[in-house]
This record gives structure tokens, sequence and C-alpha cells, in this order.
């Protein structure tokens, strides 16, 4: 796959895929909260497995992350859960997310460039 195809906006680099329990997702309020995501730039795909109350996403994380996608939730009456794997899962989640971030906007730099003169010494 390359990145023309995804949506604009994610590139396969930096695509991740995150499954998150939820709380307080109804009937009333589960178009909303996937609609509302789904138009988020950088997200994938995102959608919501009833059975199981989980919602399953994918995106882009140097344009989205978990902290957007929670304030949304929280919006919606809806929150992840409040369970020791989900909090595990969320903080693991976050972690990579932030170094995605991060390493996409680090400028790398050469370090075997031969080093430039210094003022006063002789050159040849």
């Amino acid at each position: 796959m390359n990145d023309l195809d995804h949506r604009p906006g994610v590139k396969e680099i930096n695509l991740v895929r995150r499954n998150l329990k939820l709380e307080g997702v109804t009937e009333d309020n589960r178009e909303a909260i996937i609609l509302e995501i789904d138009t988020l730039v950088g997200v994938e795909s995102v959608s919501f497995d009833a059975s199981k109350e989980t919602i399953n996403m994918a995106y882009d994380a140097t344009h989205c992350d978990l902290d957007g996608i929670e304030a949304l939730l929280q919006a919606h009456c809806a929150d992840t859960s409040q369970g020791l794997w989900t909090k595990i899962k969320e903080g693991y989640y976050k972690f990579v997310d932030q170094n995605i971030k991060d390493n996409d906007e680090h400028d790398p730099h050469c370090c075997n460039a031969m080093p430039k003169a210094l003022p006063g010494s002789r050159k040849k």
C-alpha cells in the first residue's frame, strides 16, 4: 500500500489502529460519535462493535490523537471504560502517538560532514 490508498491527510507510515472499550454509548449518541470522529482530519476509519462495546479506529497519529477523540466522546456523554486493561492500553496508545508525532517533527542531522574551519586557522 502507498499513501494514495488512504484518505487525504493519512500517511501509511504514521497509521495506527486503536481498539478501546467505551462506556455510556447508547443508540442515540452512537451514530453522532462515529460521524464526528470519522470527519476528523487524519482518520482513516472508525466503527463501533455494540456486542463488545468497543470502538475500532485507524488514524494518522501526526494529525489526530487519543486526547482529542476522548474529548469528542465526552461531549456526547460517553467515555473510555474505567477498567484496568483499558487504562493500560490507553496509556500505551498515548505514549506511541506522542512518539510518532515527535519523530515526525524531528529534523535529522548529518554527523559525518566535514567540520567547518575555525576562524584564524590556516587554509590550504
